[in-house]
């Protein structure tokens, strides 16, 4: 006897031609593998210091790949700090980190040429004599992938953590957006009336205002910062999704099940938020991922102009403000490397949107 096929439900339908979509996938690949770079944070960068800021002026601008050795001077004061705040905020190094040319051993003492990268040629011949009886030393070797800043630091972790910004900054504006945009759009399309009037002169006055201008007015009014830039990008995105939602309600309250929740007594905002709200998902999910692409501009536009996140803070985009004379010079990667960063995320979210689009197309 035949089994009846079971129904496939739209979701899995969705996600089975979403896979199929090569650019989708591979956008929602590297978008995953932020997020896990994201949320492993200093447990895997090079640099676990708290904001990647270990600085060494002595290695400035170094170029990428670049070897150095180092002597290991052990702090005579150590913190201790714990496991989970160590991923989240990092951990002060319980070393002091001496770049050098060459090592010996001579009895008990350590002979070690330092080196200067930026007086090359000034200082090679001079040495400096660590006695190995008075301080705890040891010696080590590190290749810095993608370099070292004007100020010595690490560019591949700065970029690591900058990366958890960047995406905090998305997933919060992004959230702040769908909450506002979700509850206005569905009560103007449900209540209509004066209701739909008000929210709509709201949404027509928020839409008049250049975004950029508007973010601006509410950071500088906030002060600097990154609680004021999540608050500013997600307050000027939300008119996105309430058009939609409004949209899709005016249609959809005219249907039988929501005919069938008012003669059953159901309450507006039962009818609205577990009945109406399901079904316009699928075009907020769309317009989500594209505001969130906006997001990580719109705060990689602020961090350069100063009114993000401010130093030692690693973002993209301020990395890319502190380098920007670089740019036509020997080291133009210090600030193509967060441009190009930010380039392929917000690339990613994009190809996930239209993936999203059309795969959940009806037709």
């Amino acid at each position: 006897m035949l089994k009846p096929r079971e129904a496939i439900s739209p979701g899995k339908i969705a996600w089975k031609r979403f896979r199929r979509d090569k650019w989708g996938m591979g956008g929602l690949i590297f978008i995953m593998l932020c997020l896990v770079i994201s949320l492993l944070g200093y447990s895997i960068t090079p640099d676990p210091t708290p904001n990647a800021d270990r600085q060494c002026l002595e290695i400035s601008l170094a170029k990428p790949f670049t070897r150095l050795e180092f002597i290991k001077q052990e702090k005579t004061s150590k913190t201790s700090t714990g496991f989970l705040k160590k991923i989240i905020s990092g951990a002060p190094s319980d070393f002091i980190y001496i770049p050098v040319k060459s090592i010996q051993l001579k009895g008990d003492s350590l002979i070690a040429e330092q080196y200067i990268n930026y007086r090359k040629g000034i200082v090679d011949e001079q040495s400096y004599l660590y006695q190995q009886e008075k301080i705890s030393t040891s010696s080590m070797s590190r290749t810095f992938i993608l370099g070292t800043d004007r100020f010595g630091r690490d560019v591949l972790s700065r970029m690591m953590i900058g990366t958890r910004i960047t995406m905090m900054v998305g997933f919060i504006a992004m959230g702040i957006s769908l909450l506002l945009g979700l509850l206005l759009g569905a009560l103007a399309g449900y209540f209509r009336g004066w209701v739909d009037t008000t929210i709509s002169w709201l949404m027509n006055v928020i839409w008049s205002i250049p975004t950029l201008l508007l973010v601006l007015t509410i950071t500088i009014s906030m002060g600097k910062g990154l609680l004021p830039v999540f608050v500013a990008v997600g307050l000027t995105m939300w008119v996105d999704v309430a058009r939609i939602v409004r949209g899709e309600i005016f249609s959809i309250r005219e249907k039988d099940f929501v005919t069938a929740g008012k003669a059953l007594g159901f309450r507006s905002p039962r009818i609205i938020f577990k009945h109406i709200v399901p079904n316009v998902m699928a075009s907020v999910l769309v317009i989500a991922s594209s505001n969130f692409a906006a997001a990580i501009l719109i705060e990689s536009g602020l961090s350069f102009l100063g009114l993000g996140a401010q130093p030692p803070t690693p973002t993209w985009g301020n990395m890319i403000e502190t380098h920007r004379n670089f740019i036509i010079t020997e080291h133009a990667h210090l600030a193509l490397i967060p441009g190009f960063a930010i380039m392929f995320l917000v690339l990613a979210f994009t190809m996930v949107s239209n993936g999203l689009k059309n795969a959940m197309d009806k037709r």
